[in-house]
């Protein structure tokens, strides 16, 4: 579907009266994982500031006692005035669960976070300075890290024939040749532009759901995160 064509994203809109508009909100996803949302949660206390920021826990009908179990958990630990769970209603998937939260508040920052993460101490300020200092940066997303500290890859460059042509051979020739096209960008220390980043966590501008909509819930998991990097660049960012 082309970008024109897709949907207005219906981003959550302040009214007369209401609270003023958020400056970031965090949507984090849950199916039947509670004890790794309140894990992920608990890295957040502290990283949010509750007069500006808020987390939204979409449950994707897990059918169990998820929703309940983070709610207890939430209140329990005195998380209630920054952190909360909105019941999507069905399992739509990774890209349905994500507009859900994005729709249901009314923020500046979007970040997409999954529900097996731990954000270490200072990183939703380093993202949101990010966003600040790179105006032109539709998306952000962070260094992703094994519990070690051993860098994932998490950047990527954009999907061409060529590219995949490298992922596919096993060839060690062959990718020596092609290496400037390996997907997979090396791990840096400094901030570079990618094709496409890991949505398992990534900062997105409201304006960029503004000009693009939402993500396509024609992909219930996996590739989203391709997709939707590909329609902003295409916008523009």
């Amino acid at each position: 579907m082309g970008v024109g064509a897709q949907p207005a994203c219906g981003l959550g809109a302040s009214t007369p009266g209401a609270a003023p508009r958020r400056r970031l909100a965090v949507v984090i996803i849950n199916f039947r994982t509670p004890g790794m949302v309140l894990d992920c949660l608990a890295t957040l206390d502290g990283q949010v500031d509750p007069g500006r920021d808020e987390v939204v826990v979409v449950d994707n009908e897990s059918g169990d006692d998820s929703a309940a179990a983070i709610r207890a958990g939430i209140e329990a630990r005195g998380w209630s005035g920054w952190a909360r769970v909105v019941e999507a209603g069905r399992n739509g998937g990774f890209s349905a669960g994500n507009n859900v939260g994005v729709r249901s508040s009314d923020a500046e920052f979007y970040l997409l976070l999954n529900s097996d993460t731990l954000v270490r101490p200072g990183a939703i300020a380093g993202l949101l300075e990010a966003a600040e200092r790179l105006p032109q940066a539709g998306l952000i997303g962070p260094r992703l890290e094994y519990p070690d500290g051993t860098a994932q890859v998490s950047a990527f460059r954009v999907v061409t024939p060529c590219s995949q042509l490298v992922t596919s051979a096993h060839l060690s020739f062959l990718s020596r040749l092609l290496r400037p096209h390996l997907p997979s960008i090396p791990v840096s220390d400094e901030p570079h532009e990618a094709g496409w980043v890991s949505f398992a966590c990534v900062l997105v501008r409201r304006a960029v759901f503004e000009r693009i909509g939402p993500m396509d819930e024609g992909m219930f998991m996996y590739f989203e995160d391709i997709d939707y990097c590909r329609r902003a660049r295409e916008a523009g960012w």
